[in-house]
């Protein structure tokens, strides 16, 4: 099964102690990378994010985001810190005194300085909010991956009639090459006529020179190479593991063939079939980046 690397879930859970939303979110990347943004009292759980995301996925670049609100109204405090808050009053009277200024300090002003509060998430029960968010993970998981399957499906069939064109045109290859042959010889013997005044010329040297011309420009060996990396990739859209960057090595592959048939034939026919398989090759390759 091909699974695209764009997608997108989301999943929350709600009890009596905490509501988690988890959000899972990707684009396309050479290898898995993960990027986790949780709130920051509640750190701890990235790595178990993260080892739930890397058993079900395997490429792709993903942004997790996790919201965490606890049903508690005291699950927080605030502290005042005193320390700070005398510093400030006591540089300010220094200030006012020095330079005869009016008394205004009220609480309200101190209150907006840098560091007179903190804010202090109270103890939480860790293993209840791990449950919560493996849960939530899982499912936000599952609703991505059924997506990434959704888009996987559309390449899936894309890549597949393109591989079919690509089968077609090697066909039509192997089915051009005799007539290019028969072309070959006739020209030759014309040539060969002109040259020696009409006089005779020996079949088996128009048939060793054929012979020496057919060596030059067979492309059998391609094309065979061709329709095994054809039939490699319509298994490989069957399977059910990662098969983008083996895919992306087979395209590879099949492009070296049919540069290597290109080099060594002159036929504006056949010339014209290989403009079109690299013009196919490269619509496949733009789709294989796409899948995991």
């Amino acid at each position: 099964m091909a699974l695209s690397m764009t997608g997108y879930g989301r999943w929350e859970d709600k009890t009596d102690i905490f509501n988690v939303s988890v959000e899972i979110k990707s684009v396309n990347h050479r290898y898995l990378e993960i990027a986790t943004k949780t709130p920051k009292a509640y750190g701890f759980i990235d790595d178990k994010i993260k080892t739930i995301i890397k058993n079900r996925v395997s490429r792709g670049k993903l942004d997790v985001n996790v919201y965490v609100d606890s049903t508690y109204n005291d699950s927080i405090e605030i502290l005042v810190n005193e320390d700070i808050v005398e510093k400030y009053v006591l540089a300010l009277r220094g200030v006012q005194e020095k330079y005869a200024l009016t008394d205004d300090l009220s609480l309200s002003s101190v209150s907006t300085f840098q560091d007179v509060f903190t804010v202090k998430q109270k103890d939480v029960d860790e293993e209840k909010l791990i449950a919560i968010v493996e849960s939530a993970t899982e499912k936000a998981l599952s609703s991505f991956i059924s997506m990434r399957e959704i888009e996987g499906e559309h390449l899936k069939k894309d890549v597949k009639c393109r591989i079919e064109k690509l089968l077609k045109y090697t066909e039509d290859i192997d089915n051009k090459f005799p007539q290019i042959l028969e072309q070959y010889k006739e020209k030759l013997q014309e040539k060969f006529q002109v040259f020696l005044s009409n006089n005779t010329v020996s079949q088996d040297r128009i048939l060793l020179e054929v012979g020496i011309f057919s060596e030059k420009i067979a492309v059998d060996e391609e094309t065979v190479r061709l329709k095994s990396h054809f039939k490699q990739i319509e298994s490989m859209l069957s399977e059910n593991i990662p098969i983008g960057r083996k895919m992306d090595f087979i395209t590879q592959e099949i492009n070296r063939e049919v540069n290597t048939i290109g080099s060594k034939i002159s036929d504006s026919e056949m010339l014209k079939i290989v403009i079109d398989m690299k013009s196919e090759i490269e619509k496949v390759r733009e789709q294989i980046q796409n899948i995991e």
